[in-house]
């Protein structure tokens, strides 16, 4: 898969819905997480404005991705636009190819660096296949790989056992209290 792609996912799976665990809990933790990914410079440190903007991109990106499933591309929430507001681009073209550049240094260039991503996995198509598990406990972002893109869970052994489970009791309880004609 996309490589923009991936790391879309990596960034919105650092916070677990599920577990309540957040990788991005300080300014700290978010300069580590960009820096390990090449994002930003030894020397940088985010704040805890940048931290805000990184959990508003985030969380836009989650409720964007939850969207995927049914094909409505053209839901932006609010906070996915404060956040890309937050993070001026400029385009370049290198080698003939034009591509999104951030126009700050920093945390927050590392965060552009990651809104840029959008339009570098929507070039090369995977996009639409970037999508968070539809079990309301999980939210777990992943790249669709099927076929006709049509995978709902990030995992059918663990959150689709859960769904077809919910599911089967509550038809079998309907049925149950259904009285005979």
């Amino acid at each position: 898969m996309s490589a923009p792609a991936e790391l879309l996912r990596d960034f919105v799976n650092t916070y677990d819905v599920e577990g309540g665990m957040d990788e991005l809990a300080s300014p700290a933790e978010l300069t580590g997480w960009l820096r390990e990914r090449g994002l930003v410079g030894q020397e940088d440190r985010a704040v805890d404005r940048d931290l805000a903007v990184a959990v508003r991109l985030r969380e836009g990106l989650r409720v964007t991705l939850r969207h995927h499933h049914d094909g409505d591309l053209s839901t932006t929430p609010a906070g996915l636009t404060a956040a890309l507001a937050a993070l001026p681009l400029h385009v370049t073209l290198v080698q003939g190819v034009p591509g999104l550049a951030p126009s700050l240094s920093g945390a927050p260039g590392g965060l552009a660096r990651i809104a840029a991503l959008i339009s570098a996995s929507h070039a090369d198509g995977s996009w639409p296949r970037l999508k968070v598990c539809v079990e309301g406990t999980c939210q777990w972002a992943f790249l669709d790989s099927s076929k006709n893109r049509s995978r709902s869970w990030c995992s059918m052994r663990v959150c689709g056992n859960r769904t077809k489970t919910r599911t089967y009791r509550a038809r079998r309880q309907a049925e149950g209290s259904a009285s005979p004609s």
